[in-house]
């Protein structure tokens, strides 16, 4: 197991009074010990690599549907609660999307809450591959996408095996990455299609919570995060809590305490709709031209590009978040 300690504190008392001597006496508040569940890196890979297989979940798609299948099967093994909301999505096209957003909830009846998201969905194009004629081609999503999810799964697994002292909710996003292709001017909420509809109906009608964190190409063996730019203006806090975690489990050279872009992804429509403070744990690479990572909407975005040792460091830093809170 790894161990996270908290010290809540060592206080000397110094007694004396009014020039009468008297022995010092000490009062000692012992040390409180936060043990982790022990993430496991080849577990959360393995969640990566079962998604991909499926082949560009692509809403509409066959591989949409059997990793919607397998997510919840999944999912429901380990969460106490389960909900599935399925809708119709329009995107800027007029493409009408079968989508589903998948809900598991841990402690369902705690009313102290976060929730943990990321999209399932994958590009339906690599628009910014190197070569163009894959422009029109489905991608993998391995990083984009797929490393949120499969490290969501396995802290859903930890969650299963030590119950934490809060409610946590894991949300599967859909219709994240049906955006306009590059070059488009088009104006409009055209990306991440399923948190707003969650933001505007969520899966439980009072649903508050404290806070939520987002992962979104977490995967990447170079991966970098900033402090993301629409995070910072909405929940400074909550980027200082998680980034002070990550600094004191040694991972300072992933989480860097810096300003980075804004993004518009899922947190953005939480905070903007749900009015729930919402940070994002997201790649961004001011060296690459499109500010992500160089595998950002290409063919090469694919399992061979993921990299355990980033999957644990997120993971092990979101779960020792949850596990601080009371």
């Amino acid at each position: 197991m790894n161990k996270y300690w908290l010290l809540l504190g060592v206080v000397a008392l110094l007694l004396s009074s009014c020039g009468d001597k008297k022995d010092k006496k000490e009062s000692v508040t012992p040390e409180v010990e936060v043990i982790l569940p022990d993430f496991n890196a080849d577990s959360a890979f393995h969640f990566v690599q079962a998604q991909t297989e499926f082949g560009p979940r692509v809403p509409n798609g066959d591989a949409h549907a059997q990793c919607a299948v397998f997510l919840t099967q999944t999912l429901k093994l380990y969460c106490d609660t389960f909900y599935v909301q399925e809708y119709i999505a329009t995107t800027y096209n007029g493409i009408k999307l079968r989508a589903k957003n998948m809900i598991g909830s841990f402690n369902p009846d705690h009313e102290k809450r976060i929730f943990l998201a990321a999209h399932w969905d994958s590009r339906p194009y690599a628009d910014h591959d190197p070569d163009r004629a894959n422009h029109e081609k489905p991608i993998d999503g391995a990083n984009d996408g797929a490393s949120g999810v499969g490290v969501l799964l396995e802290i859903a697994r930890q969650l299963a095996i030590k119950n934490p002292n809060i409610g946590v909710d894991i949300i599967f996003f859909d219709a994240e990455d049906w955006g306009p292709p590059t070059g488009s001017n088009l104006n409009g909420d055209w990306w991440c299609l399923g948190s707003q509809h969650w933001a505007q109906n969520p899966h439980l009608e009072s649903y508050r919570a404290e806070y939520g964190i987002l992962l979104d190409m977490v995967g990447a063996s170079d991966a970098k995060f900033y402090h993301e730019g629409y995070s910072s203006h909405y929940a400074q806090s909550i980027v200082s809590k998680i980034w002070g975690t990550a600094h004191r489990l040694g991972f300072s050279n992933l989480f860097i305490n810096q300003p980075g872009n804004p993004i518009i992804d899922d947190h953005l429509y939480v905070n903007r709709i749900a009015k729930i403070p919402t940070i994002n744990i997201v790649h961004q690479d001011n060296h690459t031209g499109t500010g992500f990572n160089h595998t950002w909407h290409t063919l090469m975005d694919n399992i061979s590009n993921i990299d355990k040792n980033s999957l644990d460091k997120v993971g092990k830093t979101v779960l020792a978040v949850i596990y601080s809170e009371e």
